[in-house]
């Protein structure tokens, strides 16, 4: 799967995670967040998200603190 991180509008980070299929630059076209914090791909191994790679048409990457960004952003919804 690859993923978007934005910052929403109220200085939080949202993570938007979509099929490999679909290209970076057009989902980015698809959301209203103006800033983009880090892109690439994210898996899931044993119950842990992992990002690597980048979205050089976004002029982003991946960076080592996504995947808890992720995983939080997974068990906020959980604990709601």
């Amino acid at each position: 799967m690859k993923y978007i991180l934005f910052e929403d509008f109220s200085g939080m980070p949202v993570p938007f995670i979509f099929p490999d299929r679909v290209d970076h630059a057009d989902m980015r076209e698809q959301m209203p967040y103006t800033l983009v914090l880090a892109a690439g791909y994210v898996h899931m191994r044993q119950g842990q998200f992992y990002c690597h790679g980048g979205a050089p048409e976004l002029e982003a990457t991946a960076r080592t603190e996504d995947a808890a960004i992720i995983r939080d952003f997974f068990l906020r919804d959980e604990a709601e």
